[in-house]
């Protein structure tokens, strides 16, 4: 019987695995399908809120590393084959790794132990399927595998992914391949084993130098009917280990295998179905063991489990709009609820930076921080709707890491509990502060502070003592120095925020003084943001459209950086020479004619409209600065064109990666009418709403509501706004107000309202006055 009802496009709608109550589901529309082509980079695969185990289908895990980019969540839409489903993967970013314990049924005699040709039928033990047999929705993923004539059902708890094949009578087997990465290439499995006990648990472990070099990872498995039969190989040798030494033989023996490439096939005979159990953990094998025994029950039971977690979760929204934009939305939500994941076992201990097992007292650790681009809108939307439990554990994560780090600093681009050193800034400052200038508690602030300093003064890191010595990034001293200068001077304010709040005003003063240090790096006479050499002089020859890795910019050019300086946009629109100026210039981005320009060598430019790239994070403030500029109205304008050119609810329905929730958090905020454009401000500048109706169900137990009336396509423009009955006249809303909950109400028009909001003291914060 088949399990889950599809509709057009694999949408989940209907499970009879839950009983007739299914009729009633009580979780939104919400299609994980979205991103997985294009450049989405996400993965349709099952997960709960924030899991250490994201199981997901992978349908080429051998691609070579510089034809991996559009497989860096393991499952690409367009590809024809899946070679398995492993227990690891990113939502979305643009760099990838993971793919950990790959698993796939076969069904029949011939059991091939080599996945094969990701393009080609009968190769290899992988199988082709068809969308038509596919669906996915929260907790939940299946699939028919043609070759084998198998289905594949798959669930997740928070630390246990559980595997459900049906393979109607026919000889069962599981093959499970330890050499299978993501972003693969020869020698990046360092050491791998196989353990089978004499309970049938079988247990193992993997140490990668990848992404994260030297990173390990444990598992245990267990298994719904007894095995006939099995066999362990190591591709280095290419030597089997044969013989049962398990369950059923009446051997209490344990069967072991170790090596670098190792493969496992199992037998079970002929079974109509089989269920797989199987848990993650980073620090050994007992602790995985653990981790499954504290997650009890079958395939329906986590299931339920889980959707009910992925209901309470999604429902911290409701929204009311149009179908598509229903759907893009909630599933825009429910990438947002991905990362940053679990990484502590049950009983709280977890790896560390430093490779050390630690114990989290009173907070479960998080990892997976892909925090250059989160801290603009993915962490600030986690204060809105999951302060209490997420972002306190995010900032206690933050801080440990840092006491556990051989370099002493706060994480940079961190997942399970290592870094990578990829990207720039140190932009888990501002997450810290913005979640303490909110009022979220649950963590010692003196201690964060002290990370925070000590990460904005590490000399080694990024230029930083370039930085501090010359108030800017030098480009013949470090690459990528404009970006680096304005990043920097960014996250300095924030820490200046954070100390004037808790009385350091030593501090506060030297970071608000380094906090200015985006003017060093900005040249008046062309009006960008330009590379700065050691002797004073600007780097030339200068092309504001060039993108090159490792140039000026990081992952961008002069046109999105020279609008990067979100706590002092009062400075630049002066420099610009005011407000009119600062309109042309950004109309001036947004119809550039690209049509010359071939950005072809840079993967991560994507969803250009102009010279605005929606596909990469530097440009996703920018079209809320016409509100700053005195004409909310073009910001109203250009976020219609926005989100009608860069989401839909389609397989290729994000221009850009999705980067750990980033885009989705963006579309979230701009629907409800408000974005983050200055986190650690406490404000939230207004734009226009994309939904008839939402309501936000605060953790304090009230609600903030948003209301458009007369929204349509014709009626873009808002004539009026009112927070609780009252005309707001101001351009922004304050952290408080949404927390005290209320009404924001916006009366939605045909036309522009030219007099609404454009005086300059109705705009949002800056460090220079406008």
């Amino acid at each position: 019987m088949r399990a889950f009802l599809l509709a057009a496009g694999g949408m989940l709608v209907a499970s009879t695995a839950l009983g007739q109550t299914a009729r009633r589901d009580p979780l939104p529309p919400t299609r994980p399908f979205i991103g997985t082509g294009g450049q989405g980079h996400t993965f349709p695969g099952a997960t709960a809120p924030f899991g250490m185990v994201q199981l997901s289908p992978d349908t080429d895990t051998g691609c070579e590393i510089r034809q991996c980019y559009g497989h860096a969540a393991g499952y690409r839409y367009e590809d024809p084959t899946i070679q398995g489903f492993s227990h690891t993967h990113f939502s979305g970013a643009g760099h990838s790794d993971l793919g950990d314990v790959l698993v796939m049924p076969v069904a029949g005699d011939d059991v091939k132990m080599d996945p094969g040709d990701p393009a080609v039928r009968h190769s290899g033990y992988r199988s082709a399927f068809d969308h038509a047999r596919e669906a996915a929705g929260p907790g939940y993923y299946s699939v028919m595998l043609d070759d084998y004539g198998v289905r594949a059902e798959l669930t997740a708890g928070t630390r246990v992914g559980v595997h459900r094949y049906t393979f109607w009578g026919k000889p069962a087997h599981i093959v499970i391949d330890l050499r299978s990465s993501l972003y693969n290439y020869p020698g990046k499995v360092l050491w791998s084993g196989l353990h089978l006990r004499p309970d049938g648990t079988l247990t193992g472990f993997r140490e990668t130098r990848g992404w994260a070099p030297g990173r390990k990872l444990f598992f245990a498995m267990r298994f719904s009917a007894p095995l006939t039969d099995h066999a362990f190989v190591d591709r280095d040798s290419r030597i089997p280990y044969s013989g049962f030494a398990g369950p059923g033989r009446g051997s209490d023996a344990v069967a072991e295998k170790l090596g670098r490439q190792l493969e496992a096939r199992l037998d079970f005979g002929k079974l109509q179905s089989l269920a797989v159990r199987v848990a993650l953990s980073g620090v050994d094998e007992a602790g995985a063991v653990a981790n499954l025994d504290a997650e009890p029950g079958g395939f329906d039971a986590i299931l339920a489990s889980t959707r009910a977690a992925w209901a309470k979760a999604l429902g911290a929204i409701e929204i009311d709009a149009d179908a598509p934009m229903r759907t893009s939305l909630y599933t825009a939500l429910y990438h947002s609820l991905l990362a940053p994941s679990v990484w502590s076992d049950a009983d709280g201990r977890y790896r560390g930076p430093d490779d050390q097992v630690h114990r989290a007292e009173g907070y479960t650790f998080r990892s997976t921080f892909s925090l250059w681009d989160t801290f603009r809108a993915e962490h600030p939307l986690l204060t809105l709707i999951q302060p209490a439990q997420t972002s306190t554990d995010v900032v206690r994560s933050l801080v440990d890491s840092r006491r556990y780090s051989p370099d002493g600093i706060l994480p940079v681009w961190q997942f399970a509990g290592r870094e990578t050193w990829t990207m720039i800034g140190y932009h888990a400052v501002p997450v810290i502060a913005d979640a303490y200038l909110k009022g979220i508690g649950g963590f010692d602030a003196r201690e964060a502070l002290d990370a925070m300093v000590a990460s904005a003064t590490y000399a080694p890191y990024g230029g930083l003592g370039e930085y501090m010595k010359r108030g800017y990034v030098p480009i013949d001293k470090e690459p990528e120095a404009a970006s680096k200068t304005v990043e920097y001077a960014y996250d300095d304010w924030t820490i200046a925020r954070m100390a004037r709040a808790m009385g350091r005003l030593d501090i506060a003063a030297t970071f608000d003084r380094r906090a200015a240090n985006w003017r060093n790096s900005f040249d008046g006479e062309t009006g960008f943001l330009r590379a700065r050499k050691s002797d004073g002089s600007f780097r030339t020859p200068f092309d504001p459209t060039a993108i090159n890795y490792g140039s000026d910019y990081t992952e961008g050019n002069a046109w999105q950086y020279s609008w990067f300086m979100p706590h002092d946009q009062g400075g630049l629109f002066r420099l610009l020479g005011g407000d009119a100026k600062v309109v042309a210039k950004l109309d001036a981005m947004f119809d550039y004619d690209n049509s010359k320009l071939d950005y072809s060598h840079a993967e991560d430019i994507a969803g250009l409209i102009g010279q605005y790239i929606h596909g990469n994070e530097p440009s996703h403030h920018v079209a809320y600065l016409y509100v700053l500029a005195g004409q909310p109205w073009r910001t109203q304008e250009r976020l219609a064109q926005i989100v009608a050119s860069q989401y839909k609810p389609t397989p290729d329905g994000l221009s850009g990666n999705d980067d750990l929730g980033q885009m989705s958090a963006w579309l979230v905020f701009t629907a409800l009418g408000f974005y983050p454009v200055t986190p650690a401000s406490g404000q939230y500048v207004i734009g226009r709403p994309f939904v008839r109706r939402a309501t936000l169900a605060l953790p304090n137990g009230k609600r903030f509501v948003i209301v458009a009336d007369g929204l349509s396509d014709a009626n873009r423009y808002v004539g009026r706004v009112t927070l609780d009955g009252k005309v707001l006249e101001r351009s922004y809303l304050t952290h408080q107000q949404i927390m005290a909950g209320g009404e924001l109400r916006f009366a939605m028009q045909a036309t522009p309202n030219r007099a609404w909001a454009t005086a300059k003291a109705d705009r949002p914060y800056s460090m220079t006055p406008y």
